[in-house]
C-alpha cells in the first residue's frame, strides 16, 4: 500500500462505480454519476492508502480517525483480485494498526453485499441496519477469524462508505 494523492480520486471513484454496481443495481439505487460523485466529494487522502498488486493499482482504503476509533471508508478492490486474500490482508494490518491504538472500527456495507463476510470473518458485528445500509463495529482485539482465504465473491466488493 502506498498513502494516496489528490490525483487518485479519479481512479478510485471508477473503481467503486465497477465494484459497487452489482449491489446498486439490486437495490434499485445505481446511478452512474452519483456513485462516483460521492466518493469526489467525501475523499480524503490524508486518510486514504492506494493498494497495489505486482507495482499496478488494485484498489483503496480509508482509515478516518473518529471519536471513539476509525471509519473504514472506501475499500475497493478491483473484482479480478478479488477472492485471492488481498483483500484480507489489507483488513489484517489496518486492524493490527487500530488494535494497537485501542478504538473502534467503524464501517457500513450495503444490504445483501458478500463483502460482509468479510467484515464479519475479522470480528465485526451488526450494530444496526436498514434496508439499504448494514452499520458494522468492531471492537479492539476482536476475533479475527479472516486468516482463511477469502471466498470469491466476499472480498471488499461492497463496502458502502
Amino acid at each position: 500500500m502506498r498513502p494516496a494523492r489528490p490525483a487518485d480520486v479519479e481512479a478510485i471513484a471508477e473503481l467503486r462505480a465497477v465494484v459497487m454496481r452489482p449491489d446498486l443495481e439490486r437495490l434499485g439505487r445505481y446511478d452512474e454519476h452519483r456513485v462516483r460523485q460521492r466518493l469526489r466529494d467525501g475523499f480524503s487522502p490524508r486518510h486514504t492508502s492506494i493498494i497495489t498488486s505486482a507495482g499496478t493499482f488494485a484498489g483503496s482504503v480509508a482509515l478516518r480517525p473518529s471519536d471513539d476509533g476509525h471509519w473504514l471508508e472506501h475499500f475497493y478492490l478491483a473484482p479480478a483480485l478479488q477472492g485471492r486474500g488481498l483483500g484480507s490482508a489489507v483488513l489484517r494490518t489496518l486492524l493490527t494498526r487500530t488494535d494497537t491504538s485501542g478504538g473502534l472500527v467503524r464501517l457500513n456495507v450495503l444490504s445483501g453485499s458478500p463483502a460482509r463476510r468479510l467484515y464479519e470473518r475479522h470480528g465485526f458485528t451488526v450494530e444496526r441496519q436498514d434496508a439499504i445500509d448494514v452499520f458494522m463495529l468492531r471492537r479492539p482485539g476482536a476475533d479475527r477469524r479472516g486468516d482463511r482465504r477469502d471466498d470469491r465473491r466476499g472480498d471488499a466488493a461492497g463496502n458502502r462508505a
